[in-house]
């Protein structure tokens, strides 16, 4: 599904409705409510695990600007950078800087900050968790209101970086002021919104920037309360202790999508998949084929999400640029049992490792992983749910310490296959848990591949042979329920960030 300007308004227009009893009428509104299904526990958008959390980037993206601004339809548009290319034979990068954009402290915002911000992350010191991105651009320096950076090696997804996770820019002046815990006590952007009031694991207050570049957010203040609980967030809106929310159970979202409430429901770029760790069963492959080929994804989608998702047997999804509909990975319990058994494992004498998930940050994400180890049960599998918060599965992972197997939602809003299979497999990756030796030695040559049609080829021979082989485990496309108050008109954007700078009054 590729959403355009049109059925944009179309879906605005269908969560628009008059008034609601018992919330206050919105044209007297002041204060916007809005129920978050996670903590936000740093401010620097470009390091540590939380820079990489795509749940995260519409709280950043309320505060701070990136490089370039994607627009809900996920193209991109000039944002702090209004051009952007290479030279002729592709050794440096130029980028032009917008000009009259003020941070939020007073102080003008300069190329001096783009480039400074660029060689920031660039540096291995800094902690940015894609540093071997941004490591492949060097000697980063101003000239007029350009910046100007050579390439140290050919990356032909950096642009794109520029407008995802942790592509944003910090002010160089204030930050080495201040200083990292300076920063984190009082953070400045150029975005939409201000911080006025931050509570850890409680809620955040914004105010509106109303000299922000891409014009004033309608509502002057902004209010996102962490609400981790899936059915707390709903009784949050249904009760008018606030106005939006997101992902809820599906069959809540229809119950109330119609009657008190308003909804908006839109295929997004995140995909529900489960990390298969290369260490203990994991490392024979009848365990892995056969956990894959236990997995009936349709009747999951249809039972669990009331039909809202779109199975997948690839990293990509219909809109991403590397999807191959010729890859299939069926739903086979009977050969599932014939794998097993050459292992020596049967129902009788099942295969055990732990499977760990989070519970209530995706709609029903634990009864997914539940009905998943009831499949694995019949064919010779048994597995032990291990529930954590969405922060330490990073940390896991980031240690490369994750379970044998470990549900996830990975999100890829610029739709590259380099930021799908790539991070998440390629071993020496931050965010990858397989370490194969095979898998590394296919994909380290598409990282610099010019040749475009020749990267995706090679992109779609490695999803075929992850596939083949039972590396990773793709479930579904997320579609993204979001509830809100009638009233407030809320713009779906379909790289999954709620962002407030979006919404209107009806």
């Amino acid at each position: 599904m590729k959403l355009n300007r049109r059925s944009l308004l179309k879906l605005s227009a269908a969560g628009a409705a008059l008034s609601l009893t018992g919330l206050p009428a919105f044209a007297a509104i002041d204060e916007l409510v809005i129920a978050y299904n996670v903590n936000l526990p740093s401010w620097d958008p470009t390091v540590g695990p939380s820079a990489v959390n795509p749940t995260i980037q519409g709280i950043y993206q309320s505060v701070f600007d990136q490089y370039i601004l994607q627009q809900p339809d996920l193209s991109p548009a000039p944002g702090l950078l209004t051009e952007w290319g290479w030279n002729d034979d592709r050794t440096q990068v130029w980028m032009t800087v917008r000009e009259g954009v003020k941070w939020h402290d007073g102080s003008d915002f300069t190329a001096e900050d783009v480039a400074w911000s660029l060689a920031r992350v660039a540096n291995p010191d800094t902690g940015s968790p894609i540093q071997f991105v941004w490591g492949t651009l060097k000697n980063h320096r101003v000239e007029g209101n350009k910046v100007i950076a050579d390439v140290a090696q050919f990356d032909p997804t950096i642009f794109k970086w520029m407008y995802f996770l942790t592509g944003y820019v910090l002010p160089k002046a204030y930050y080495e002021k201040v200083g990292a815990e300076g920063f984190e006590a009082a953070p400045v952007g150029t975005g939409p919104y201000m911080v006025e009031k931050f509570e850890r694991n409680a809620y955040v207050r914004l105010k509106a920037n109303e000299a922000y570049w891409g014009g004033a957010p309608e509502f002057k203040t902004v209010t996102i309360k962490f609400v981790t609980d899936s059915a707390a967030r709903v009784a949050e809106v249904e009760s008018g202790n606030a106005h939006v929310t997101l992902e809820m159970p599906y069959e809540e979202y229809d119950r109330l999508k119609n009657g008190p409430l308003a909804g908006v429901a839109t295929p997004v770029s995140d995909i529900g998949m489960i990390f298969l760790n290369d260490i203990d069963v994991m490392l024979d492959p009848n365990v892995r084929k056969a956990a894959a080929l236990a997995i009936d994804k349709q009747t999951i989608i249809d039972r669990l999400l009331s039909g809202y998702g779109v199975a997948i047997d690839t990293l990509q999804t219909p809109e991403y640029e590397a999807y191959d509909a010729s890859i299939k990975v069926g739903y086979d319990p009977e050969k599932a049992k014939e794998l097993l058994a050459a292992s020596g494992y049967s129902p009788e004498n099942p295969v055990k490792f732990k499977i760990q998930t989070t519970k209530g940050f995706k709609p029903k994400d634990y009864e997914m992983v539940q009905a998943i180890v009831g499949l694995w049960r019949k064919v010779g599998i048994e597995a032990e749910i291990e529930v954590y918060e969405i922060a330490k599965h990073y940390e896991l992972r980031a240690a490369d310490q994750l379970a044998p197997a470990a549900f996830y939602n990975w999100g890829n809003s610029v739709g590259d296959p380099t930021t799908s299979t790539g991070f998440a497999m390629f071993g020496p990756s931050p965010h990858s848990v397989w370490d194969g030796a095979d898998l590394i030695e296919k994909i380290a040559p598409l990282w610099g591949e010019a040749d475009e049609a020749k990267r995706i080829a090679g992109w779609k021979e490695v999803d075929r042979y992850i596939a083949e082989n039972a590396l990773v485990i793709p479930l579904l496309q997320y579609v993204q329920p979001i509830l809100h108050a009638p009233g407030v008109k809320v713009v779906p954007h379909a790289s999954g960030a709620l962002l407030p700078h979006l919404m209107t009054r009806g």
